[in-house]
């Protein structure tokens, strides 16, 4: 049995989808449709930059979705690969709606801009360079949880992404992920400062959760062709207003992305496919269970080597 997975934020690049786009009528009106709807080149952004634009969260989040869609439309319609026969959809944050729409759970385009007005209520949640996020390598969650809790009252730090095994990204206030920075460092553990200007997944969101609430109650969703595994429980769920108000609580929530890849090889999943930009969610599942199959897909030469590698 396989499970297909869908990259977040972290995983664009200028230039993203630019093969796909050149290649194929079908993504070229993809493309067309954002740029129409945005009302400007987005299609232009996506494939030229700026970099730093394309970093936008209100514009990150619509560009990784529109690639993971097209490829995902790809793969059924020109290569005759079905992924929705899959046992399990999951995404990592925002790639939990590119499952979500490639599931038939959303239409591409309310797809498209809900993910825009996500990603600009997210970026102004907070003052630019007010908040940030700290991805800490080479520990337990236990022990950085552990660290989190018992700082004497110094800082006020939370856990936004439960990765894999020995990798957690933190979120915070500047202020206080310096100081949080210098305490793993005293632990001997190894964190990076990630190139992100607010801090994601964690209740310093609680303004872009409000704009957000009505924007996902109110959306016109279906119950998904596939079971979605939810980033906020690490579980499947399938009842549709329960998929809503997870997907509010998602905002704030910590991404419990090791224990959704552990609840679906528990339910016999022993392969992956990753469908976006990058390669990011292929490493991460690497590192929680070396017996896995994972392959990730955004070239077209991965798409022929899909279809005739016996993958299935």
């Amino acid at each position: 049995m396989f499970s297909v997975i869908f990259p977040g934020q972290g995983s664009q690049s200028v230039g993203m989808g630019k093969e796909l786009l050149q290649n194929y009528q079908a993504v070229k009106e993809l493309f067309q449709e954002a740029d129409d709807s945005f009302k400007f080149s987005f299609s232009d952004l996506v494939i030229n930059g700026p970099k730093n634009e394309l970093d936008k969260t209100e514009n990150t989040q619509p560009a990784i979705f529109l690639v993971g869609y097209s490829i995902f439309k790809l793969l059924k319609n020109e290569f005759g690969i079905d992924l929705n026969k899959a046992e399990f959809f999951a995404g990592h944050s925002l790639g939990e709606y590119t499952a979500l729409s490639c599931s038939g759970a959303i239409n591409f385009l309310d797809t498209l801009n809900l993910l825009k007005k996500r990603g600009r209520a997210m970026q102004s949640a907070l003052p630019l360079g007010q908040g940030g996020m700290l991805a800490v390598l080479g520990a337990k969650i236990e022990i950085v949880e552990d660290i989190l809790k018992n700082n004497n009252g110094r800082y006020n730090c939370y856990i936004a992404n439960d990765n894999s095994n020995l990798q957690s990204v933190v979120s915070g206030n500047t202020k206080d992920l310096d100081l949080l920075a210098d305490d793993l460092k005293k632990n001997s553990i190894k964190s990076i400062k990630l190139s992100v200007s607010a801090p994601f997944h964690c209740k310093y969101m609680y303004k872009a959760t409000e704009i957000m609430r009505n924007e996902i109650i109110n959306l016109n969703l279906k119950k998904p062709l596939n079971k979605i595994v939810s980033n906020v429980t690490g579980k499947e769920v399938e009842n549709i207003i329960e998929i809503k108000n997870l997907l509010v609580e998602q905002i704030e929530s910590r991404v419990r992305w090791r224990e959704s890849i552990i609840y679906m090889i528990n339910k016999k999943i022993i392969k992956f496919i990753e469908i976006g930009p990058g390669k990011v969610l292929n490493g991460l599942i690497k590192r929680i269970e070396k017996n896995v199959d994972v392959v990730s897909i955004n070239e077209i030469k991965e798409m022929e080597d899909l279809k005739n590698n016996g993958f299935f």
